[in-house]
């Protein structure tokens, strides 16, 4: 049995959901961001356990869905952006990405995902891309330019510019601010 897990982002997430379903006595087959996959088909009271174990710690059973595919898209979106698993080739975009990783014409994808979050994917992708380009320019390892490159912006202007709108800071002030205003990754968008 398949269970899909709302606000799953990262190995330590997966590590709790892991150990949360074990105390209740239920074996995971396979755990991937997002999903895991049980031994047993569970009862309506077991899945109620599953619920409450999850929701102790944040995350949240899905059982709609088109909850289950938003989260699936905003997952691969994650592990493209914040966790650069490839998957999607550089010459290909995010849309036919989408649509080839979840079986569904990108349109579709589009509209369920801007009605159920608020907002587009194509702001979300933005707000990722961000968000990883605050973290690198914390560690103070990589230049403007090498985020640009590695987050596929087509200039450092162009990466300067969206974080400037999305942070009201340039990359630059940033840096120099000390604050360090990162956001969790399921508390970005």
């Amino acid at each position: 049995m398949k269970l899909y897990i709302k606000n799953m982002v990262c190995d330590r997430c997966k590590r709790v959901v892991s150990e949360e379903l074990s105390k209740i006595g239920i074996t995971t087959l396979d755990l991937q961001l997002g999903e895991i996959e049980v031994d047993q088909d569970l009862s309506a009271e077991r899945l109620e356990m599953v619920r409450q174990a999850l929701k102790s710690n944040g995350f949240e059973l899905l059982e709609e869905k088109r909850k289950t595919l938003v989260e699936r898209i905003k997952t691969l979106l994650i592990e493209e952006i914040q966790y650069l698993k490839a998957k999607k080739p550089e010459s290909e975009n995010f849309s036919d990405f989408l649509a080839r990783e979840t079986g569904h014409d990108y349109t579709y994808l589009s509209h369920l995902f801007s009605s159920e979050t608020g907002q587009t994917v194509e702001h979300y992708i933005i707000a990722q891309k961000i968000e990883k380009a605050k973290e690198w320019l914390s560690y103070n390892e990589l230049t403007l330019s090498e985020i640009a490159w590695k987050l596929q912006y087509s200039s450092p202007a162009h990466l300067s510019n969206q974080f400037k709108k999305l942070t009201g800071l340039t990359p630059s002030q940033f840096k120099k601010s000390n604050i360090q205003n990162r956001k969790t990754l399921d508390r970005i968008g």
